[in-house]
């Protein structure tokens, strides 16, 4: 996995006097270690293909096992070890790096709420994005319902499911690969709700009836204020009419 360090190991106890040892790596087999136990030689090629193995190459003087620190998916492929000893020895080691993984993210999809009869469903999806080589899962208690994989690309992955607004069971979304998995435990209560909780839960015929109803509740309201304001100005002038008659 990411970040974690691999020994690729010799199987050899000791080096002998005479013994030499060399590590490359790639279809291009490009030289990263080499041991040359006669003349003191133990070396690493740090800057070898763009320096992507600089400071992360570690060699068993004792051994001549190699160890890779920090790996990441670049350094996925094929290591080729040769022994040169009384006789040639070699040895390919394949080693594919696993990404860390996400944690899924389960959401849900009001709009896809719907009725049938005393019983409410919720339309939810379970969600990963830039994965490679990965399961994700829905699983019911300990019993899985259904699972989508992919393998050598970098993609997003989506996996819907539908469960019961009354649904007391435990469900959960699971992202795995060969050596590790994340989990997401879903809260339904938090993430689904009936269709009379949802604002926009109405019918086209009851829609067009609110809206009837609010266009009446406004025009009456306009027609109360303006007979306020003219009812208003006929209490001022008969108030002035009266005044002007006691003066006179």
């Amino acid at each position: 996995m990411e970040g974690d360090s691999v020994t690729l190991h010799t199987d050899l106890t000791e080096l002998q006097e005479d013994d030499g040892i060399v590590w490359k790596f790639g279809a291009e087999k490009s030289l990263i270690a080499e041991i040359v136990k006669a003349a003191g030689v133990f070396s690493t090629s740090d800057d070898v293909l763009d320096g992507r193995f600089r400071d992360r190459l570690k060699l068993d003087h004792q051994t001549g096992s190699l160890t890779i620190t920090n790996i990441s998916t670049e350094h996925d492929g094929d290591y080729s070890l040769e022994i040169s000893a009384a006789k040639l020895t070699s040895k390919i080691f394949s080693v594919f790096v696993h990404a860390r993984l996400p944690v899924p993210v389960i959401s849900s999809n009001s709009s896809n709420c719907s009725s049938s009869s005393s019983s409410s469903y919720c339309s939810l999806v379970c969600s990963v994005v830039n994965v490679s080589h990965v399961t994700l899962s829905w699983f019911k208690g300990n019993s899985l319902l259904s699972s989508i994989s992919v393998s050598d690309l970098s993609i997003s992955l989506s996996l819907p499911l539908e469960v019961e607004y009354q649904d007391k069971n435990t469900y959960s979304c699971v992202l795995n690969n060969p050596i590790s998995h994340q989990t997401q435990h879903l809260d339904i209560t938090q993430l689904c709700h009936t269709c009379a909780d949802s604002v926009y839960c109405c019918g086209p015929t009851e829609a067009v009836i609110r809206l009837v109803l609010s266009v009446l509740v406004g025009v009456a309201t306009v027609i109360l204020l303006v007979y306020d304001i003219i009812s208003r100005r006929a209490e001022r002038g008969q108030a002035h009419n009266d005044t002007s008659g006691v003066y006179n």
